[in-house]
């Protein structure tokens, strides 16, 4: 499975551990930058991420700014993503299994790098449940155009 990651310069020093991380569990991983700390701008890396999504040149996304609710809001406005931005494992878990998340994001302003770990982990072994749940995550499609399940 390939993993597609980005940030922004808030998220910079962060990536590369999840980086390790993911490739330690096994994961190819592509990095989509940016490349150095430098001031950016995180809707452009949100939206690459998000594209190589939709397209399956990855399989997943991980986006890492400030708080992740900017990053994953760029995210969300490319139609078949459905980012989620967690503190937590329990909320990584649950937005696989029941909301299907193509995309995780997190703060780096928020979280450290061992409970960044635990979400990654947590939300990348989560599988998901269709069922009701599929029913519920055609109807957000639906709201995109006539996205199934």
């Amino acid at each position: 499975m390939k993993i597609g990651i980005a940030s922004d310069h808030v998220g910079f020093e962060l990536k590369p551990i999840i980086v390790d991380y993911l490739k330690e569990l096994g994961y190819e991983v592509e990095d989509f930058g940016p490349q150095s700390s430098e001031r950016t701008d995180y809707p452009k890396y949100g939206k690459r991420v998000a594209d190589s999504v939709v397209t399956k040149e990855v399989d997943l996304g991980i986006l890492i700014c400030g708080t992740g609710v900017g990053i994953s809001i760029a995210a969300n406005k490319v139609k078949g993503i459905r980012a989620v931005v967690c503190s937590e494992p329990y909320t990584a878990s649950l937005s696989k299994r029941h909301n299907n998340t193509n995309i995780l994001a997190f703060g780096s302003r928020v979280i450290g790098s061992e409970l960044a770990k635990m979400i990654v982990k947590e939300w990348l072994e989560a599988e998901f449940e269709c069922g009701r749940h599929g029913n519920r995550v055609n109807m957000i499609g639906n709201i995109e155009e006539n996205f199934e399940c």
